[in-house]
């Protein structure tokens, strides 16, 4: 009964810590931000601009392996029911008020909750009774296909207007 409970806090402050969780459904793992609420990791996603939740169904089971904040590595993992929570129900509410303050950088500031319940699914994780052993090797893989970008090629003219800058006019 100990090993339970030591398990269930370890799970507990180790999510609560992590800003970020590996999540494996029926698919590829993904790296999902989350928030820790009533025993349960909770997500949000799959509308526009919000991160994929592909294989994350409602009664589905997924794997959860939670990194260090400062380190990176790998510290726990975890087997999780999958529930999706109804729009403004009293669950979804609670959830969407720990997760409003971890999102960043929304687009839409305070309107970004009623755009969750019209177009994104927020999904509870809940522990279950099982940890899982860590993973060997670092398994390490090539990046999932996204619409994000990353930085485009320097447009010809910016060296010319930079340094144009730093000049002084003398007269």
């Amino acid at each position: 009964m100990d090993d339970v409970l030591l398990g269930v806090a370890l799970v507990e402050e180790a999510t609560k810590k992590s800003g970020l969780v590996w999540v494996r459904g029926d698919g590829p793992a993904r790296a999902l931000w989350h928030a820790w609420l009533d025993g349960a990791a909770h997500v949000v996603g799959d509308g526009p601009g919000e991160q994929p939740l592909p294989g994350l169904a409602d009664g589905a089971v997924a794997e959860v392996t939670v990194r260090s904040k400062d380190k990176g590595g790998r510290l726990v993992a975890w087997t999780a029911s999958v529930t999706e929570l109804a729009p403004r129900s009293e669950e979804w509410l609670a959830a969407v008020a720990e997760l409003k303050g971890k999102r960043l950088n929304a687009p839409d500031g305070e309107a970004m909750t009623d755009r969750w319940a019209r177009e994104c699914r927020v999904l509870r994780l809940t522990p279950r009774d099982t940890l899982t052993d860590l993973p060997d090797g670092s398994l390490a893989a090539p990046p999932l296909p996204s619409p994000a970008t990353t930085r485009q090629p320097v447009p010809a003219a910016l060296p010319r207007l930079l340094f144009k800058r730093g000049r002084k006019k003398r007269g």
